[in-house]
């Protein structure tokens, strides 16, 4: 029997310790379970991260194709990576631009760097982003607004110190199964409690000390409510906004009053209130896709960092703390090249510029100016800057809004997919490179509180399967010959990105895979072979022997926190007599992000409320398992299966995340400043189900 070999799981960004079993022959793992050496989980594990790694749905690419007369076929590696060469080469003949590369918050970082050193330094495009910009680039825009830097202030280890939990938009108990364990626990001390802030009541709302059902799109104007009424009752820590803040008293004069805010938020002034009171202990506010995919992304994040600097809570065991959905999105947004150059280096500094070419050995002006528009963006200039599209470990087909516009424009070009995975992507592609995944795959990852740690393959693969890094390779070595000195392996990979990050504010240069091996996780900064991260900004200078105060320092022009001045922009599709229905999505407990682990026979199920299926029964029809309806939008409509739910409010669609189909529905509008698409919002209306879905789901039954 083969040992057991440790590793981070690589299904969320909770970053929880695997150790994993290959099966005696042949390929694949026998066992999986949690850790109880890992530093950051102590062995638990969700069963949602074992399942999806031991025995995953959907079905598993083993040989590279091309597209032969119309059709997918087997070919040879040296055949699909020339033919791979070759269109991205012709797509470069009118410039850099030519070519679009998308990346993924799946990849290792070693990965992701040599993706993002290859679309940056090797082919020069401002065509580059990954998916993480699909879930958390507001996030990170509020963070560099507020900080001067990207990455949450707390850690794991404050979640136990905090009194207060606020879970805004988000829903851990399904998204963050371990991580909600752990806030969960805190909350049940006494003294503590959770507080959850969703239109749905959802499985974290479920076991919440107070529930606050504000309308879809509420977020900003209720953020505002609170932090007037923290105002008008002197809650406002004065002392710490006077010595480490800048901007209150501009925004306390654009303030609206709270109780109209809060009924354009849909929420009483008890609320309000019990929100406010809250926030007055030790706080910690968690928020996620539910704040993050909207016009009003950055603004709405910005205006929950604003709630913890005006009380002050921005010490151990309190602060802000968005939530990452995908394992490596932290990653990703250190070392890719994505939206800043490795370790968070401004794009735009003349000197981090200078310091990216020379450590790559490229020409300065090979480097594009600024990282581009987004995945929207990039989407929509198909056809006319881009003429081939490079994407790795990612799926835009079902992930991106409007996906009938993403699949029609992905059409038209020449499309490179490499993945692990057939999916909606890959049908579309001009040639397919199988790629390792979880398990089969060497790396370090990082969590969402910063913690690197390492991935490491307990199988072997199929001679059709190779790794991310050795295709990026591959192709480096065909279009820039000498971007990479030697083949690509990770450890010099990861080597060399620690070292480009040495003296930034994501320094990795003390961090090493033999540190790693010893100690397991560490937590960035780590500029020394010693050195962990900790809490960010915040130096308790007290000595024990006297009063000195706490010093805060941030990587801003005045060394203080700002506050934000965002305002509410318009919805951009509100409900109308045509499309009287809101339409929400949201994440299930049990299924993968584009659902190519976790495969969904049949329509999607649309939750409603009782009365809003009711109210729509005239458009019901029963088929098998249940009644269907049309689910349609100004874009496209979907036959979905209907629920009742009492957790959905009145007039909203629920539809989950997960099912491939759902993101027809959805819209391209994107928050202006972090390109983040506004996928929480549109309207639709119900219909009945068109005959032939009906006869479909009859006959699939059968």
């Amino acid at each position: 029997m083969t040992d057991f070999v440790p590793t981070t799981c690589m299904r969320c960004a909770v970053g929880c310790g695997h150790v994993q079993r290959a099966v005696d022959r042949g390929y694949g793992l026998e066992s999986v379970r949690g850790d109880a050496s890992h530093p950051v989980s102590s062995g638990l594990a969700c069963q949602r991260g074992i399942s999806e790694t031991a025995d995953p749905d959907g079905e598993w690419l083993t040989r590279p194709l091309v597209r032969r007369d119309g059709k997918l076929v087997a070919t040879t590696w040296e055949t699909a990576l020339e033919r791979a060469a070759e269109g991205l080469d012709t797509a470069l003949e009118d410039g850099p631009d030519g070519v679009a590369v998308l990346g993924s918050g799946q990849q290792t970082n070693e990965a992701a760097y040599a993706l993002g050193k290859l679309a940056r330094g090797g082919i020069g495009t401002r065509y580059y982003d990954a998916n993480t910009t699909l879930c958390m680039a507001s996030a990170v825009t509020a963070y560099y607004d507020a900080f001067g830097s990207d990455a949450p202030p707390p850690t794991y280890d404050d979640v136990p110190e905090a009194e207060t939990h606020l879970v805004w938009g988000a829903n851990p108990a399904a998204a963050h199964p371990v991580l909600f364990r752990w806030i969960n626990q805190s909350a049940d001390e006494d003294g503590s409690e959770l507080l959850v802030v969703d239109p749905i009541e959802s499985e974290t709302a479920e076991v919440a000390d107070c529930h606050v059902p504000l309308e879809p799109g509420g977020d900003l104007a209720l953020a505002r409510a609170v932090l007037a009424r923290i105002v008008e009752t002197d809650r406002v820590d004065e002392a710490f906004v006077a010595e480490a803040t800048e901007g209150f008293d501009g925004l306390r004069e654009s303030l609206p009053d709270a109780e109209r805010a809060a009924e354009r938020a849909g929420v009483s002034m008890a609320d309000v209130d019990r929100l406010a009171a809250a926030l007055e202990s030790r706080s910690l506010v968690y928020w996620g896709m539910g704040i993050n995919q909207s016009v009003d992304g950055t603004a709405a994040a910005g205006a929950l960092i604003d709630l913890c600097l005006a009380t002050g809570n921005l010490r151990p065991g309190s602060g802000p703390f968005s939530l990452t959905g995908q394992a490596n999105s932290m990653g990703t947004r250190v070392c890719s090249s994505k939206g800043t150059w490795p370790g968070h280096r401004p794009f735009d500094d003349p000197a981090a510029r200078e310091d990216v070419a020379a450590a790559w050995g490229v020409p300065e002006s090979r480097l594009p100016a600024e990282p581009g528009p987004g995945p929207v963006g990039i989407v929509d200039a198909i056809g006319d800057d881009v003429a081939a599209v490079y994407a790795v470990a990612t799926n835009p087909v079902a992930g991106m809004p409007d996906a009938t516009h993403v699949r029609e424009a992905l059409a038209d070009a020449f499309l490179v997919v490499q993945d692990a995975f057939r999916s909606e992507t890959v049908e579309l592609a001009d040639v397919v490179l199988p790629a390792t995944t979880w398990g089969e795959s060497a790396g370090t990852t990082t969590n969402m509180e910063r913690t690197v740690s390492r991935v490491r393959p307990a199988t072997e693969t199929p001679a059709g399967v190779r790794n991310d890094l050795e295709l990026i390779g591959s192709l480096a070595d065909r279009l820039a010959p000498e971007l990479f000195d030697d083949p690509p392996e990770p450890e010099p990979v990861f080597e060399e990105l620690a070292a480009m990050t040495e003296g930034t504010p994501a320094d990795l240069s003390g961090l090493s895979y033999d540190r790693l091996d010893a100690e397991l996780a560490v937590r960035w900064p780590a500029p020394e072979p010693d050195a962990a991260g900790g809490y960010r900004y915040y130096e308790d200078a007290t000595d024990g022997a006297g009063d000195d105060p706490a010093a805060w320092s941030f990587p801003t022009p005045s060394d203080r926190a700002r506050f934000s001045d965002g305002q509410a922009a318009p919805l951009p599709e509100p409900t109308d007599d045509d499309y009287p229905f809101t339409l929400t999505t949201a994440r299930r407990p049990d299924a993968y992000n584009t659902g190519v682990r976790t495969i969904e026979d049949g329509p999607p199920t649309a939750r409603l409320s009782p009365a809003t299926a009711v109210a729509v029964g005239d458009v019901l029809e029963s088929g098998p398992d249940g009644r269907y309806a049309r689910v349609a939008s100004r874009r496209a409509s979907i036959t979905v299966r209907i629920e009742a739910d009492e957790s959905i409010p009145d007039g909203v669609v629920w539809l989950p995340i997960h099912h491939p189909a759902v993101n027809e529905l959805t819209l391209s509008a994107v928050d202006p400043r972090s390109k983040e698409p506004h996928f929480k919002q549109c309207a639709v209306r119900l219909a009945p189900p068109r005959d032939r879905d009906v006869e479909a789901l009859a006959s699939a039954s059968a």
